[in-house]
């Protein structure tokens, strides 16, 4: 299927013509796209430049991409461009520039931008800290399927953040999130699970966290582990210590 460059291309149609491209050639036609204006194109190809798919990478790139789609009022560029802004990925760090784009996106219903305004007004980044907000914010996000946001509404219901402590309302979120495939869920929920006793179910999803977890999660969730009186929760531990260790040695 050929693209035709001179009409208006939809987000079904440049998904439909992405589909079985190599990364190079995919990069190469969002270019194209991307210099003629299309938004779409633009916000694809700064997280093409922000991951080096089909290109080296290239932050400050990636940064005018998302820039000139967020002119458009593409709502995930405008998010994306508060990533760049609050952690100085091709410029120095502005948090204040990113609460306000992420503020954008969130007031536009994005659940990535609702999630992220919460991040900085839980930790009073850039603002004053507003809990309650956050949580609302949290909330909205996860209604919407955001396990990532469905695992801080548990943490808050867990924690007694703003609200009263409730145990179940906390698991239930934390399930939530652990099936819809967030690592820091799934390892809250085995953290429930093993305070019920429910040894394997818990081993069983920490196992399933080291799949996707960041090596710094690994490393300090194993040294927790190791000191279990369980064997089941050393032997997990060992695994993920090795698999933290590995992740971290760049390959030769």
């Amino acid at each position: 299927m050929s693209l035709p460059e001179s009409i208006p291309v939809s987000p079904a149609l440049l998904a439909l013509n992405l589909a079985g491209r190599n990364e190079a050639e995919a990069a190469r036609l969002l270019t194209s796209l991307a210099d003629q204006g299309n938004a779409d194109a633009q916000a694809m190809l700064g997280q093409f430049c922000l991951d080096g798919r089909g290109m080296d990478r290239d932050a400050t790139q990636a940064l005018n991409w998302f820039r000139l789609a967020a002119a458009q009022n593409h709502v995930m560029a405008i998010n994306m461009l508060g990533r760049c802004q609050e952690n100085g990925w091709g410029c120095v760090p502005d948090i204040s520039a990113a609460l306000s784009n992420y503020r954008r996106a969130a007031e536009a219903g994005l659940d990535w931008g609702q999630y992220n305004y919460a991040n900085l007004l839980r930790m009073g980044r850039g603002t004053e800290p507003d809990t309650a907000g956050a949580f609302e914010l949290y909330m909205k996000a996860a209604e919407q399927g955001h396990a990532k946001a469905m695992n801080l509404v548990g943490r808050f219901h867990h924690e007694g953040w703003a609200m009263p402590v409730n145990e179940a309302e906390a698991e239930q979120w934390y399930c939530r999130s652990a099936e819809g495939g967030d690592f820091r869920g799934q390892i809250s929920y085995a953290g429930v699970l093993a305070e019920q006793g429910k040894i394997t179910e818990s081993v069983a999803w920490l196992r399933e966290a080291m799949k996707t977890a960041i090596p710094s999660v690994l490393e300090g969730l194993s040294q927790t582990l190791l000191q279990s009186p369980e064997a089941a929760f050393r032997e997990v531990g060992e695994e993920m210590r090795t698999k933290a260790r590995n992740r971290n040695t760049p390959p030769a």
